[in-house]
C-alpha cells in the first residue's frame, strides 16, 4: 500500500474547505434587489458626495446619479466580515476609469470627476477559484451621469 504524502493531504483538504465555505458563502448572500435611483446634489463647495454600502454580492445604492464636469466623492463602505470586493466603473471609451479595493469590513473614500455624459456600468470583479465573479452573482450597479 502506498502512503499519500502529508502535504497533498493537507493541499487537497485546504482546497475542499475553501471551495465549502465559498459555495455556503455564495448560496447564504443572494444579491439585493435594485434600488430606486439615487440623485446625489451638488454641496456648497461643488463636491458630490454619497456613501455606497458594500455587502456580499450587492451595492446600496446601487443607482447613482451625478452631474457631469463636477467632483464625485464617494465613500465605499464594506459591511463583509470575509469577504473582499472592489468598485470599478470603466468607460470603453475611456472617458471615466475607476477601480478600487475594498478590504472586508473597512472604509475606503475615492474621488473622480466624470466628464462625459452617459451610463456606466459598477461592477465587483473578485472571485474565489472556481466559483463565478462577484459580478456574475449580481454584484452590479449603474452610474448614471448627466
Amino acid at each position: 500500500m502506498r502512503r499519500v504524502p502529508l502535504r497533498l493531504l493537507h493541499l487537497l483538504a485546504a482546497v475542499w474547505l475553501l471551495t465549502s465555505v465559498g459555495a455556503i458563502i455564495v448560496h447564504a448572500a443572494e444579491p439585493a434587489q435594485s434600488g430606486p435611483p439615487v440623485v446625489i446634489p451638488v454641496a456648497a463647495d461643488g463636491v458630490q458626495r454619497a456613501t455606497v454600502t458594500i455587502d456580499s454580492y450587492s451595492y446600496t445604492p446601487n443607482h447613482l446619479i451625478v452631474e457631469a464636469e463636477k467632483p464625485v466623492e464617494l465613500t465605499l463602505t464594506s459591511v463583509t466580515t470575509i469577504i473582499p470586493h472592489n468598485f470599478i466603473i470603466k468607460d470603453p471609451a475611456g472617458s471615466l476609469s475607476v477601480e478600487q479595493d475594498v478590504s472586508a469590513g473597512k472604509t475606503v473614500t475615492i474621488t473622480f470627476t466624470p466628464t462625459q455624459p452617459g451610463t456606466f456600468p459598477i461592477y465587483c470583479d473578485k472571485r474565489l477559484w472556481p466559483l463565478p465573479s462577484h459580478r456574475d452573482k449580481g454584484m452590479e450597479g449603474t452610474l448614471e451621469v448627466r
